[in-house]
């Protein structure tokens, strides 16, 4: 079982970085960019014997919307179950659960975010909300 911590002193910064800049969505983002991010969001380590191996952020405004964004578990560790753990355990966060809609957007994920409540928004089927009754 993995840790999951929002104790921005936990990040491995160096770690996130380089995972994000193998990613088709961040790039080109800059390790600065990437610190500010971190800053600025809600973010969620995920953690196996003290090393992090999976990532993710929340930008929100704690009523009406979230955003996430930047949401990985390290090649190693993928098909085990981890990044449902991550997703029920922010979508679990005091700051989240009583939040009317998760946003994402998504190029290749729609069918694992299908599995946690998200539904397909939108034109061209790439945005995706969940909504809260």
């Amino acid at each position: 079982m993995a840790l999951i911590s929002t104790d921005k002193k936990k990040l491995d910064i160096d770690y996130i970085f380089d995972v994000l800049s193998r990613t088709y969505w961040a790039h080109s983002r800059t390790i600065d960019e990437i610190k500010e991010s971190i800053n600025n969001s809600l973010c969620f380590g995920m953690y196996i014997d003290g090393k992090q191996m999976g990532f993710a952020r929340v930008v929100t405004d704690k009523v009406v919307f979230s955003y996430l964004m930047d949401v990985f578990i390290d090649e190693r560790f993928r098909g085990q179950n981890f990044g449902s753990e991550l997703i029920d355990k922010i979508y679990h966060h005091k700051d989240l659960v009583n939040v009317k809609n998760h946003y994402l957007h998504t190029k290749d994920a729609q069918e694992f975010y299908k599995k946690h409540g998200f539904e397909i928004y939108g034109f061209p089927f790439k945005f995706m909300i969940k909504t809260l009754q």
